[in-house]
């Protein structure tokens, strides 16, 4: 029977889910060169509507439908069978189409997030053809396999409340994969990208991704109950435990605390408690979060010396946080929080545990497998990155015909009746663009 709450509670936590692409869009816009901004957003961007029509068509069928241990069946082919009506398997107080619709603002936000690691160098359409093999090809069968009916991983016991290993372990190692497929920067490149372009859309976008964030764990309890209420307050702990770790890491290390810094370390928190978020006591996502950012703070430093270009460490913010969250949900989950869940080795159960162990293993294998193959078949069809020039000189313009910013030397015509400042540049200068 449908509860008017949790159903209202679900879409909007569906809403915020969603909110967070266009969050990821600022975050990784400001974290890069001023004429690669828009390329990038655009990458997260154009998750939302090719991802959302995949989901719709295919996806959601084969990540819920009943099929094997490995893959669903058709039976909810371009949402046939799929209603209003609650569908005890997905919700029992709640509209099955409100599931359907939760479950898609996964699924596009997790093929946005690898765009982190390649964006400056890999052509758009390629990109586009890349996320939609990789979609259907590595994430829809990792659902199946954690949430789906019968799938094997979540059969043997393993928890993963909102995502750790379906979303962010596989998106951490797809992009590790596929930086290393496509390839690296440019030296002057990388040089230029070690400070962000735009701190405040940084800033922005973290924020946007914490608030939207709330939805994304508490809206997985599928209800507006004491789950809901239980992963919304570790999902703050968590993230504020990383913040402030971090802050210190970087006082310790650098001198002075960065407020990028900070932002990265909000997202590094929330990761890290997305599996563990309504299995664990709010004291425990303090520790948590605080263990992701000392492991994400350190595996940047070793990705960056190891020579794969992960050029917004995705890998090692989503992907060592999404690790480190799974394995510690089974040293902390505890039935005394959620009689759904299982107790941990701190309960003293340490089957858990390699339970998590074994599912991370798993899902980043299965994950490190299906991005080389989509990457590989999308090289077969058009080549994955942009020319020489077109790289060096930022892709904005080449790829998308527009840029961010206007040119250095234009400004708006005033207001007191003078020329604008264009007018009275050089023919030099007018044909000087900013390179960011």
């Amino acid at each position: 029977m449908i509860n008017s709450g949790n159903t209202a509670w679900v879409l909007v936590s569906s809403a915020l889910v969603l909110l967070m692409t266009p969050g990821l869009a600022f975050f990784y816009g400001g974290l890069v060169r001023s004429n690669q901004v828009l390329n990038t957003m655009k990458m997260s961007f154009v998750s939302l509507g090719v991802g959302a029509v995949l989901w719709t068509m295919i996806g959601y069928s084969l990540a819920f439908g009943t099929g094997n241990a490995f893959i669903g069946g058709l039976e909810f082919f371009s949402l046939q069978h799929v209603s209003a009506d609650p569908n005890p398997n997905f919700g029992a107080t709640i509209p099955h189409l409100a599931f359907v619709v939760f479950q898609m603002m996964f699924a596009v936000i997790t093929s946005a997030l690898i765009s982190g690691a390649i964006v400056g160098r890999m052509r758009f359409k390629a990109y586009t053809l890349f996320i939609s093999i990789w979609m259907l090809g590595a994430y829809v069968p990792l659902v199946h396999w954690v949430w789906g009916p019968g799938g094997w991983i979540g059969s043997m016991g393993a928890l993963d409340f909102a995502g750790g290993t379906v979303v962010h372990v596989s998106a951490g190692v797809a992009a590790l994969v596929a930086a290393r497929f496509v390839g690296s920067r440019k030296a002057t490149q990388q040089d230029e990208n070690d400070s962000a372009h735009n701190v405040p859309f940084v800033v922005l976008g973290a924020s946007l991704l914490w608030f939207g964030w709330f939805g994304f764990n508490a809206g997985s309890a599928l209800a507006a109950d004491g789950i809901a209420a239980l992963a919304f307050i570790t999902t703050m702990l968590s993230a504020a435990a990383a913040v402030a770790t971090w802050m210190l890491a970087d006082i310790w290390c650098k001198g002075k605390p960065q407020i990028t810094g900070a932002a990265i370390a909000a997202v590094v928190g929330l990761v890290a408690i997305t599996p563990a978020a309504g299995y664990v006591e709010p004291r425990s996502a303090i520790f948590i979060g605080a263990a992701a950012a000392v492991a994400s703070y350190i595996a940047i430093t070793l990705i960056k010396n190891s020579g794969v270009d992960d050029t917004l460490d995705v890998f090692a913010c989503h992907g060592i946080g999404g690790i480190v969250g799974s394995i510690l949900t089974g040293v902390f989950a505890t039935k005394g929080v959620n009689p759904a869940g299982a107790d941990g080795l701190l309960a003293g159960n340490i089957d858990l545990l390699v339970i998590q162990t074994v599912s991370v293993i798993a899902a980043g294998a299965f994950a490190a497998a299906g991005t080389f193959v989509a990457l590989y078949v999308t090289r077969l069809i058009t080549p994955l990155r942009v020319n020489d020039d077109a790289e060096s000189a930022g892709i904005d313009y080449s790829e998308h015909n527009e840029r961010a910013y206007a040119p250095s030397w234009y400004q708006p015509s005033p207001t007191n009746g003078e020329a604008p400042a264009f007018a009275m540049a050089t023919p030099s200068q007018r044909h000087t663009t900013h390179a960011g």
